[in-house]
């Protein structure tokens, strides 16, 4: 009995150490693509489960989404969405107040300019994704060609899984962007902060950008991937259990207030205005007082009393 006790830890402890303590599947999806062949080559490069985010109105995106296919890469539409802070917005750049047809129409048309898409993540968006009004447009638009939404989170309250619901829209979530600079030491970091969410998490998204910098740290991290963690594509992690944290956001899409007095010619000021001397204000006061309700009433009871006297 010892001997089989024996025989059955030592068969444990041989699989515990063949077998790493957490496993996690990481997708990294490189954003912009359209713009940049040169560098954009260097990605498509790398191991195929990297997956690229095509600008629809990019120069080179049809060149690069058909190469990137045949290159084995997953391809996705990166759609302009209209964010919050005041800046130029790109052609067809999706917000909340386009009605659905408008809506439509432009993811229509980004569809026929990245051919081999199988989603759609949003390229800024803070103010498109935090209206549940508009999000619901685009899922109903996603829907009819079979996309998926890999939310690029941001803003944090951001509607898109909330809006999803009754369609058959699958929304996946960014956890974490590679490149908010770059400074390699800092995409280092990044770059290990998208491994240990995956071991922790089961899964992560991060995203990068086709910057010279990006595209050194990934050339060198990438072969020493541990072996516990699994380069996926996004379209890999559809069935993964995603959290929803926002918080419901069913305001109307805000719209410039109507200015009542347009088409209206507003009164100028008199330049010399006439002055209002005391003894004309008190006789125009007197005179709206005795034409009162409440002072011809009494002026009518007076008389009557002295009528009756």
């Amino acid at each position: 009995m010892l001997q089989f006790r024996r025989f059955v830890f030592s068969i444990v402890s041989a699989l515990a150490l063949a077998s790493p303590v957490y496993a996690g599947k990481l997708a990294i999806v490189i954003d912009d693509f359209g713009y940049r062949p040169h560098t954009e080559n260097q990605v498509l490069a790398m191991p195929q489960a990297i997956s690229v985010a095509v600008l629809p109105n990019a120069p080179h995106a049809h060149e690069m989404a058909t190469k990137a296919h045949n290159s084995g890469h997953q391809v996705l539409i990166h759609l302009p969405m209209a964010p919050l802070s005041k800046q130029p917005l790109e052609k067809d750049t999706l917000r909340p107040d386009m009605s659905s047809d408008e809506i439509e129409r432009i993811i229509r048309d980004a569809y026929n300019k990245v051919p081999f898409a199988v989603g759609l993540n949003n390229h800024m968006g803070s103010a498109m994704t935090s209206s549940l009004f508009g999000m619901q447009k685009v899922m109903q638009a996603l829907e009819r060609y079979n996309l998926f939404f890999l939310d690029s989170v941001t803003i944090g309250n951001s509607q898109a899984m909330r809006a999803a619901q009754g369609t058959g829209v699958k929304v996946i979530k960014r956890k974490v962007f590679l490149d908010d600079t770059q400074n390699e030491a800092d995409i280092r970091v990044q770059f290990n902060r998208a491994v240990q969410l995956a071991r922790r998490n089961g899964s992560a998204i991060a995203i990068g950008h086709p910057h010279p910098s990006t595209v050194r740290v990934l050339q060198q991290m990438l072969p020493t991937l541990p072996s516990d963690i699994t380069l996926v594509r996004p379209g890999d992690l559809l069935n993964e259990p995603q959290v929803d944290t926002s918080r419901p956001n069913t305001s109307p899409p805000a719209t410039a207030p109507r200015n009542p007095f347009r088409g209206v010619n507003m009164c100028q000021p008199k330049q010399t205005p006439e002055p209002v001397y005391a003894t004309r204000f008190f006789t125009v006061i007197g005179e709206s007082m005795s034409q009162s309700t409440l002072v011809q009433y009494f002026k009518h009871q007076w008389q009557g009393w002295g009528n009756k006297a």
